[in-house]
């Protein structure tokens, strides 16, 4: 294709989605700071807001301004309607999208410079940030409504925040990628957590009670997916539903690929290799729990499967 493009089916085309998919499994540690660490609550009561969700929803929505709970629920996706009620409006009355925009930021400053350290203003950092920066102005955001409204806002002159903010553009990138292929594959919202909850990404539990789902909603969609031939009727995964679920995860990859063909081959390694140290950081500062809804565990699963004979280069040490 005259413009670079690769088919899907193609060995380029797969490289690229499988850097995207190991990209994100380092990237999203860091980005999900502002989700796990204990330290966000205290800035989210700060600005207004009424416990964990709240914070939550309203840090995460606020890009796309004052959005209505219909409108949050159908970008988040996965997350029962009554969850997002429970804080939408009302999060708009005792906080501010630009209010809460500035509050994500102010945490993720205090709170990566106490995981990182000195090296969060180094020159690995903002090599970081300018390799992920090229990959956002890349990313076609049309249909992609959380990905778009991240990719709108202001690049943060600190590269530590410039380097977030881009993470997060970028897994909302992939996140609303996810939406398509999880519609494609007509798998509504809560069957698409049972369904990842039966390949034992994430406990059933938590990802029902964290997404707001009842136990009647959630043994109805286990009862769809079973009707599917998804699930036996215990709730437990068949071939062919591991097979549908395999195709779900590779579309992902594949539409979150794209924006990646901005960097070679060795930069797209650079930036994993410094998001693996930075993100090590991370988990080791208590910045993101295990187990997780988002069904990421760490060392990510890339680096295991590989089994890499060397160890991702550390951060060491880093000019100011």
């Amino acid at each position: 294709m005259g413009d670079g493009r690769q088919a899907d089916g193609s060995a380029l085309g797969a490289t690229f989605a499988n850097d995207a998919r190991r990209i994100w499994e380092v990237a999203e540690p860091i980005h999900a700071v502002i989700a796990f660490h204990p330290g966000v609550s205290r800035f989210a009561a700060e600005a207004g807001c009424h416990g964990y969700w709240m914070g939550y929803i309203g840090m995460r929505s606020a890009p796309l301004g004052s959005a209505s709970a219909a409108t949050i629920t159908s970008a988040f996706y996965n997350f029962a309607p009554r969850r997002i009620a429970r804080s939408v409006p009302d999060v708009w009355a005792y906080s501010t999208p630009a209010r809460l925009l500035d509050t994500r930021l102010a945490a993720m400053d205090a709170i990566l410079r106490e995981l990182w350290g000195m090296d969060t203003t180094g020159s690995a950092v903002r090599r970081a940030a300018e390799l992920a920066g090229r990959v956002v102005a890349a990313a076609v955001t049309a249909g992609r409504p959380l990905a778009a409204a991240n990719a709108a806002l202001p690049v943060p002159a600190e590269p530590h925040l410039a380097l977030w903010q881009a993470l997060t553009t970028l897994r909302e990138h992939r996140g609303d990628g996810h939406i398509v292929a999880l519609v494609r594959s007509e798998v509504d919202p809560c069957e698409a957590l049972v369904l990842a909850a039966a390949t034992g990404r994430s406990p059933a539990e938590q990802l029902r009670l964290s997404r707001g789902w009842s136990d009647r909603e959630w043994a109805a969609a286990t009862r769809r997916l079973a009707n599917r031939g998804w699930l036996t009727v215990g709730g437990e995964l068949t071939a062919l539903g591991a097979q549908a679920r395999a195709e779900i995860e590779n579309v992902t990859d594949l539409l979150a690929a794209a924006p990646y063909r901005q960097l070679s081959l060795g930069e797209r390694d650079e930036l994993y290799d410094t998001l693996y140290g930075l993100a090590e950081r991370v988990a080791l500062g208590g910045g993101y729990a295990w187990p997780n809804p988002v069904g990421l565990d760490w060392p990510p699963a890339s680096e295991r499967a590989a089994a890499r004979l060397r160890q991702p280069a550390e951060l060491g040490s880093i000019d100011g």
